[in-house]
């Protein structure tokens, strides 16, 4: 079937498919070559080959030559350098998943697709198998620290918040507890990890205790602008969702999680000790007799 036979949707679809073809050719030659001498270079150069293989192919069929998008080539490509190269690749993975779904649609009709389907499903797991980065080998510490200072300062903070009524007092106290909670949890962190092998304690350690003191900062700031404490609270809640949104959203892409379950959990754990902490500190003021 040559491109004078094709009807003018099923070209345009096609002319689509290429586009997606060599724009993700160059995406993946472009991160492979900040990979010299890395084993995922090469794999990173094979599946480029293959999707240019693939670009030839629709080639044929439309007749025409189609350049890539650059858009999405400095869109993917700043991803990967800012949030890793896993996260995004697999982010691109779950927008070739429409892709896959016209494949599979018109593999009647274009016996090549099913060769194509194949591949680019291949793709996927070769993907998977290959992509490692430090910052994932050591999400679980990075969760540790975030998950511990969401629920434990958002709690603290949203106590502190009834109790003494000044938000500049609330977040002195807050940035007190949770600079100190943070060196804790990385304290701990080191402890727990020294024996597991595979792991490195004082990374571990690090990575947790960095991130417990970047949510710190980022929750105690609303106190230091507002000058109220009920509007500084529900900023310091709206960050907490945000935090733990951007979060789940990153692993969820970059581990294959499930997003919703992860992220309904986590909020209704940090929002669920927040608003006790808020009713223990209005009874400890009731009872104490404190009017700050």
């Amino acid at each position: 079937m040559g491109a004078e036979s094709l009807d003018r949707q099923v070209k345009e679809k096609l002319i689509k498919m290429q586009k997606d073809e060599i724009t993700e050719y160059h995406i993946y030659k472009k991160l492979a070559s900040k990979l010299a001498g890395d084993d995922n270079a090469e794999v990173l150069n094979e599946i480029a080959e293959d999707e240019k293989r693939h670009y030839k192919i629709w080639e044929e069929y439309t007749g025409i030559k189609v350049k890539p998008s650059r858009i999405k080539i400095f869109f993917y490509y700043f991803l990967a350098r800012i949030f890793g190269i896993t996260f995004g690749i697999k982010l691109m993975e779950l927008g070739e998943e429409s892709a896959q779904e016209s494949y599979y649609r018109i593999t009647d009709r274009f016996v090549e697709a099913k060769t194509v389907f194949a591949e680019e499903d291949e793709h996927e797991h070769k993907l998977i198998a290959m992509l490692e980065e430090e910052k994932l080998e050591y999400a679980g510490s990075i969760v540790l620290g975030l998950n511990d200072a969401l629920v434990e300062l958002t709690g603290t903070l949203a106590g502190l918040s009834f109790a003494m009524r000044e938000t500049e007092i609330i977040a002195l106290a807050g940035s007190i507890t949770g600079i100190a909670a943070a060196f804790s949890m990385a304290a701990s962190e080191y402890l727990s990890t020294k024996t597991e092998e595979g792991e490195n304690a004082l990374k571990a350690s690090i990575y947790t205790g960095t991130a417990y003191i970047l949510t710190v900062i980022v929750l105690v700031v609303p106190y230091l602008i507002f000058s109220s404490y009920i509007t500084a609270l529900a900023v310091t809640i709206l960050s907490a969702v945000l935090i733990i949104f951007i979060f789940n959203f990153y692993i969820s892409v970059a581990k294959d999680l499930n997003f919703k379950r992860r992220f309904i959990e986590m909020t209704v754990i940090s929002l669920g000790v927040a608003a006790f902490s808020f009713i223990i500190g209005y009874f400890i003021r009731i009872a104490f007799g404190i009017d700050i």
